[in-house]
């Protein structure tokens, strides 16, 4: 979500959408009869379980919801916090059980977090879902560390990121058994940050001696490939500075690699095969919807980018997980700022 938007209409769309008024706009984002998306590209047709290609699952049980995280663990997606259609914060956990393709409703699926948040820098490390940083309502960033294990009964409390350090929407990948934060909106309130921390789930200690991104970034994407975090994207002071660069994180210092072939934030991402998917994303000037329908996808190995199937439904504001060689992608926005959806769609590579 862009920040200037957010910061010069925030009040105005609480009000009108909390009143159902509605301006006509073109979402931008949804597939017509026909198959086609309007404003993001040419989208490609359900391909069936287990063809290359976009698939369409059942909607979020809950309603629409954006700027979530989304993690796999065990089999099934967690889609945590984020903010609903109506721009109120949630605490919510949803899980989505991949072999049965069935939202699990149970109570006990997963508990809610212990307060609402949105834009969270989620990972998951032997077993357990790790949350260190988020966003509250109002966009305020938050250094709270909590995590959970399936079968706890609630999340448990970690030592919080150090004072000054607190951001949510970072790059987020884990390295090692640590969790590195690299990025994200932080202090003061909306401001973009290079700042990079690690986070020992083990002693609970947090280390900030890593060197800082080689620029201010948030709204990216980080994603491991064979012991490597890789930054992809995001935006500069969470405004229009939409950004392609990809930094990789080796051996303790931040490389270079080829950018994205289009320069995007609010993307959402995950591994594929060795490989990185980046899809959708926002700030998008040649569409209605300032969404991007982009699909690519970066080959570490090679440190080449090629061209995948744009979106079904274009949006930004999601997470993604990879669960047995799909990219699942439930919920985010089809339009810039606030346009929060219920859509769960899967791309496949192969």
């Amino acid at each position: 979500m862009r920040l200037k938007a957010v910061g010069l209409a925030l009040g105005a769309a609480l009000t009108a959408m909390a009143c159902g008024d509605d301006d006509g706009a073109d979402p931008g984002g949804a597939v017509d009869a026909a198959g086609d998306a309007p404003d993001g590209g040419a989208s490609s047709a359900d391909t069936g379980a287990g063809g290359p290609g976009w698939q369409a699952l059942d909607d979020l049980p809950t309603g629409p919801v954006q700027e979530t995280a989304v993690v796999a663990l065990d089999g099934r997606l967690y889609i945590i916090g984020g903010i609903d259609g109506g721009l109120a914060t949630r605490a919510e956990v949803l899980v989505y059980d991949v072999s049965s393709g069935q939202w699990d409703r149970a109570a006990d699926a997963a508990p809610s977090l212990p307060i609402p948040i949105h834009h969270a820098n989620a990972s998951v490390v032997d077993g357990a879902i790790y949350i260190t940083g988020a966003l509250l309502g109002n966009f305020d960033p938050i250094g709270n560390v909590w995590s959970w294990r399936p079968g706890d009964p609630e999340w448990a409390d970690g030592t919080s990121m150090p004072l000054g350090s607190e951001r949510g929407a970072a790059a987020v990948g884990v390295v090692d058994g640590l969790i590195v934060v690299a990025g994200g909106l932080g202090v003061p309130t909306g401001s973009s940050v290079d700042t990079v921390s690690t986070y020992d789930p083990v002693s609970g200690e947090w280390d900030d001696a890593p060197p800082e991104l080689p620029a201010r970034l948030d709204h990216g994407t980080g994603q491991t490939v064979d012991g490597v975090l890789y930054v992809i994207g995001g935006r500069t002071d969470g405004t229009d500075g939409n950004s392609a660069a990809v930094f990789a994180y080796v051996e303790g210092a931040w490389q270079e690699r080829a950018p994205m072939p289009t320069a995007r934030g609010g993307i959402a991402a995950g591994v594929l095969d060795g490989k990185i998917a980046v899809v959708g994303g926002e700030g998008n000037d040649d569409a209605a919807s300032g969404v991007f329908a982009q699909a690519e996808l970066y080959d570490p190995a090679a440190d080449q980018w090629s061209a995948l199937p744009d979106m079904r439904t274009p949006r930004h504001g999601m997470g993604a997980a990879s669960v047995d060689g799909a990219l699942y992608v439930p919920g985010g926005a089809d339009r810039e700022a606030f346009g929060a959806v219920a859509t769960h769609e899967l791309l496949r590579i192969r």
